[in-house]
């Protein structure tokens, strides 16, 4: 188990996010949003300007600083990362104080993002998709899984790093629910210990997907339960960061798992 761990908390400056699409789109509501999430105690936000839900369409660099750069300049000194594949997006956001670049497409989809990356120095998120978000979830299919992603994500570091990205600054993501069954982030989960394995940091973004309504038949915003259980499970198998739509639940839910499991805990005073 992973005794350091951080929670990031999801902000979607969207129209239509699957779990709260409009409701932060106004750069004022986001940022209140986004402070109640640190007073909850999320370690990081993750600023996102453009919808990666299935079926998605893609939103221009223009539009996307449009909604993302005022929430960005009005969170100044938190730790901020930057949800997005685009260059200039990524350049302009680290600008106003993005430390992380947080790309789905791990450098796949904008070609002069790595050199942005680099030449930044800032941390790098590689996370796993099949196809994109259009075409992600049409009959999703792997020889194996673990071992698929396992290699995809060793093969995208690899990349980064040969383009002069230091390794001790990236993190790897396997991608729960994109381009993924039921059946392949159940396996993702028991099995990630074979993604911990690679040495970097492995992120978790299990918040609110669809899997988890298949599996326990509630609507998105009554999840948590749900999504509190697979940040557990990750925890225990190594997982180091969380990216979470719920903070609260989260954090109390991994304090004590982590105190039970190490027998190491510390009191906290209450954020309410």
């Amino acid at each position: 188990m992973n005794a350091g761990y951080r929670i990031m908390g999801v902000v979607n400056v969207t129209p239509d996010s699957f779990s709260d699409g409009g409701e932060f789109l106004d750069a004022e509501r986001a940022i209140a949003h986004a402070r109640r999430l640190l007073d909850e105690g999320a370690d990081m936000l993750d600023i996102g300007g453009e919808s990666t839900r299935p079926g998605a369409a893609p939103v221009g660099a223009e539009e996307e600083l449009r909604r993302v750069l005022p929430v960005l300049e009005g969170l100044a000194g938190a730790t901020l990362s930057i949800d997005t594949s685009k260059a200039e997006v990524a350049e302009r956001a680290i600008d106003a104080g993005a430390t992380l670049v947080n790309d789905v497409t791990a450098l796949r989809g904008d070609a002069r993002l790595v050199e942005v990356v680099a030449a930044k120095r800032t941390e790098l998120c590689l996370m796993h998709m099949l196809g994109d978000p259009r075409t992600m979830q049409k009959d999703p299919r792997y020889d194996d899984v673990v071992d698929d992603i396992k290699a995809f994500l060793e093969e995208r570091m690899a990349f980064a790093t040969a383009a002069g990205v230091a390794e001790e600054r990236i993190m790897l993501d396997p991608g729960i629910g994109f381009g993924k069954t039921v059946d392949h982030n159940l396996e993702l989960l028991r099995r990630l210990g074979e993604i911990v394995a690679l040495g970097r940091p492995v992120v978790i973004g299990a918040s609110r997907k669809s899997f988890l309504g298949k599996i326990t038949g509630r609507e998105v915003t009554d999840r948590v339960a749900a999504t509190v259980a697979t940040s557990v499970l990750a925890l225990e198998r190594g997982a180091a960061v969380f990216r979470v739509h719920d903070v609260a639940p989260t954090r109390d839910a991994l304090a004590v798992a982590l105190a039970t499991v190490t027998g190491r805990w510390s009191p906290r005073t209450t954020t309410s």
